[in-house]
């Protein structure tokens, strides 16, 4: 149960209110306290000082206002012993309850005005013996390397892992996604793995821009051209016959591996950081950074929870431009029957279409 101030001021004020009794001569007289038999209630007192220099500990580990309170009452306590002594200056009394009536005062103030409003208006200080050890114990090392994306040392660095086979999570214009070099089928394997990914869903692969796809000088009709060159870059993944023209385009050994025996999806990301990246590697096999089934990944920190265990790197990169995947267009028909919306993602359905239309009649 969470220890309030408010908690804290009615105890404290319900005790004074006993201790009170004891201060008054004549409610002393008629409890038959005297001189020769206080030795009980001395003994109380002292008892009662051990008991809340446990609660000061334990006051400590919550606010300064939970502290002072418990340190007023402390010394209310000694007043409580200097009187059964009948050697308590009235000044002293006379300061105790000023403080001790300042403290609640604060302390109800803080604790009702905080508690209405939901933040911290009003400061009631930071704990003294848990602060460090908590922030300690918050600063776990990450299970994999996390370097930033904004830095080119960051870059390299997740280059470098991915050129030697590595999987490692990255940005994308859409949400996360795990990332493995075309030139490493084991590295694609282990995404299947890493995933619980079915074998039969295939993997899609980036490119840095879409000459780098002419550079390879795939079969592709004057039509498909144009659309590609109309929604990329973007949120748009284009289905596309497959062939030996991968091998030129880099995607190496890993050509089995990425797309169906007879498609690949190609995407060309809208993200720099990204396009760098993949200009220092080569083609990317990309897929979602998600256990599979589960729902996409749309900060660094979700990709480091879930799998970051299983990854050599994720490349931090902050709140993902999207909160759904790419819009996934099969092209393989397009000049004998159009195309096929096969997922609708952050891009629209209806304005993937209307594109491929304004291509189309621009064509004919």
């Amino acid at each position: 149960m969470q220890l309030t101030v408010l908690d804290a001021v009615t105890w404290c004020s319900d005790n004074y209110r006993s201790l009170n009794s004891v201060f008054d001569p004549n409610l002393g007289h008629l409890m038959n306290i005297g001189v020769g038999n206080s030795e009980g209630f001395t003994a109380g007192a002292i008892a009662f000082l051990v008991l809340n220099a446990f609660l000061m500990i334990l006051a400590s580990s919550f606010n300064v206002v939970l502290l002072c309170m418990t340190l007023a009452v402390e010394l209310l306590t000694i007043c409580f012993l200097l009187f059964t002594l009948e050697n308590l200056p009235l000044p002293f009394e006379i300061v105790i309850l000023c403080i001790f009536g300042i403290i609640c005062f604060y302390g109800a103030t803080a604790s009702l005005a905080n508690s209405m409003f939901g933040k911290d208006l009003v400061m009631m200080g930071p704990s003294l013996f848990t602060a460090e050890s908590s922030k300690k114990n918050t600063e776990e090392p990450p299970p994999c390397i996390c370097p930033k994306s904004h830095c080119t040392s960051g870059l390299r660095t997740i280059a470098d892992l991915l050129n030697t086979g590595a999987v490692c999570g990255v940005p994308t214009d859409t949400v996360y996604a795990l990332a493995a070099s075309c030139r490493h089928p084991q590295a694609i394997e282990k995404v299947y793995r890493i995933k619980d990914r079915p074998q039969e869903k295939p993997i899609c692969i980036f490119i840095s821009n879409l000459d780098q796809l002419r550079a390879a000088a795939p079969p592709i009709s004057p039509l498909l051209w144009e659309f590609m060159e109309n929604v990329y870059p973007g949120g748009v993944g284009c289905i596309i016959k497959k062939g030996e023209w991968l091998k030129k385009l880099g995607v190496g050994e890993g050509y089995s591996r990425v797309g169906t025996q007879d498609s690949i999806m190609i995407r060309v990301p809208d993200l720099t950081v990204l396009v760098h990246l993949i200009d220092m590697t080569g083609p990317l096999a990309i897929t979602s950074a998600n256990p599979s089934g589960e729902v996409d990944s749309t900060h660094h920190d979700m990709v480091i929870s879930r799998l970051g265990h299983k990854l050599e790197g994720v490349l931090c990169d902050g709140e993902s431009d999207e909160v759904v995947a790419s819009t996934v267009v099969n092209c393989t028909r397009i000049d004998e029957s159009g195309i096929t919306i096969l997922r609708e993602g952050c891009i629209p359905a209806s304005k993937v279409m209307q594109i491929f239309e304004r291509v189309k009649n621009r064509a004919v």
